[in-house]
C-alpha cells in the first residue's frame, strides 16, 4: 500500500500494510466530537507503535435496513465523512456495507470475524456506548472479553460532553432540525457546511437586486427550512477551497413565495462583489439561523425582507 490514503468498500477487500492494525470502528455520522476521540486515539496509538490506523463504518445506516419506514437521515454524505475521517490522519477507510447478513453475525462471534479477515488487527477502539452484532447485544464488556483470546486490545472512549450533555449524533440531528446553527457547529468540533456546483437558477434574485449562487444539494438530514447567515468559498473539500471566505445570506427551502419547489433548494446572496458564478465548486458553511422560510403576498415584499435579512447576516457575520 502507498503512502496515498485510501478507501475500501468492504473488509473482505481492504488492502492494509502488513503491520499491527489499529482500527476505529463506528457509524460516525458527522465525525463530532466525540467520534474524533475514538478515530485520533487509533492514530496516536498507531504512529506510537508504527503500526497502521484504519477506520471501519458502514452504509447505509443500520435503520434504513431494520425500519426502512423510518429510516435515519444522515448529517453527511458518505463520501464527505470518509474524507473527513481520511483528515483525522486515518491511512484507510472501510466502509463496509451494512447488510442483512451482516446484521445477523452474533456478537459473540464478531471479534473473530473480523480478525479473520483483518488478520494484522491489533487494538479496536470504540465509543463506551457502541453496540454491535445481531440484536445489537454486544458492548465494549463483551468486546473486552472477546479480545483477550485473539489477542487484540480495547480501547473505549469516555463520551464527550457540551453543555453538562453527551455529544451525539442524534442530538446534533435534533438541533440542525431546529436550526440552532452555533449549538451543531460547537458539538461538530467544525462548522456544518453544504458543497458542490453552482447550478443556473431562474434569476429572479438579478431582477430585484439579490443575485444568488444556486445548490441542487440535498443531504440525508433537512435542516430547518429558513435564512441563515453563511460564509461562502470557492471550491469544495476543505483543500480544495481558494481564497478567501464571502459573506452571504442564504435561503435553504421550497420558495413558496414565487413558484413552490419540489425539493429544498439552497440559495446564496454574496454581501459584495461575487466572483463566483454556475459551474463553480462551492462551499457554503451555516453560521447562525435568522428566520424561518415564510410565503410573503408578492416579491416587493419578499425584497424588502431579503433587504433586512442581508443586513442582519452583516451583523452576525461581523
Amino acid at each position: 500500500m502507498s503512502s496515498k490514503v485510501q478507501e475500501f468498500g468492504s473488509v473482505e477487500t481492504a488492502q492494509l500494510p502488513a503491520r499491527p492494525l489499529h482500527l476505529a470502528i463506528g457509524m460516525f455520522d458527522g465525525v463530532h466530537l466525540g467520534h474524533r476521540a475514538v478515530v485520533e486515539a487509533a492514530v496516536q496509538s498507531a504512529r506510537r507503535s508504527g503500526g497502521v490506523a484504519a477506520v471501519l463504518t458502514f452504509h447505509p445506516h443500520p435503520s434504513a435496513l431494520i425500519h426502512p419506514e423510518r429510516s435515519t437521515g444522515l448529517i453527511l454524505p458518505s463520501a464527505t465523512k470518509t474524507r473527513i475521517l481520511l483528515g483525522l490522519g486515518a491511512e484507510a477507510v472501510i466502509v463496509h456495507p451494512f447488510t442483512m447478513e451482516f446484521a445477523k453475525i452474533d456478537a459473540e462471534k464478531f471479534l473473530e470475524w473480523l480478525k479473520q479477515r483483518l488478520p494484522h488487527l491489533a487494538a479496536v477502539y470504540v465509543g463506551q456506548n457502541w453496540r454491535f452484532g445481531a440484536g445489537r447485544r454486544g458492548d465494549v464488556a463483551m468486546l473486552v472479553a472477546q479480545a483477550g483470546p485473539l489477542g487484540i486490545s480495547v480501547f473505549s472512549a469516555p463520551r464527550v460532553n457540551y453543555d453538562g450533555e453527551p455529544i451525539s449524533s442524534t442530538r446534533i440531528r435534533t438541533l440542525l432540525e431546529a436550526g440552532n446553527m452555533p449549538a451543531v457547529n460547537a458539538l461538530l468540533g467544525y462548522t456544518y457546511f453544504a458543497e458542490g456546483p453552482v447550478i443556473p437558477g431562474k434569476r429572479l434574485g438579478r431582477t430585484i437586486g439579490f443575485p444568488t449562487l444556486n445548490l441542487a444539494w440535498s443531504p440525508g438530514l433537512k435542516p430547518r427550512y429558513g435564512v441563515y447567515a453563511v460564509m461562502v468559498y470557492k471550491g469544495a473539500g476543505k483543500a480544495g477551497l481558494t481564497g478567501p471566505g464571502f459573506p452571504g445570506v442564504a435561503n435553504y427551502g421550497v420558495r413558496p413565495t414565487v413558484g413552490q419547489e419540489s425539493e429544498p433548494l439552497l440559495e446564496t446572496h454574496v454581501l459584495g462583489e461575487c466572483p463566483i458564478g454556475a459551474g463553480d465548486d462551492i462551499t457554503v458553511e451555516w453560521r447562525t439561523f435568522l428566520r424561518p422560510e415564510m410565503k410573503f403576498a408578492g416579491v416587493e415584499d419578499l425584497k424588502r425582507q431579503i433587504a433586512r435579512d442581508a443586513a442582519e447576516a452583516r451583523k452576525d457575520l461581523g
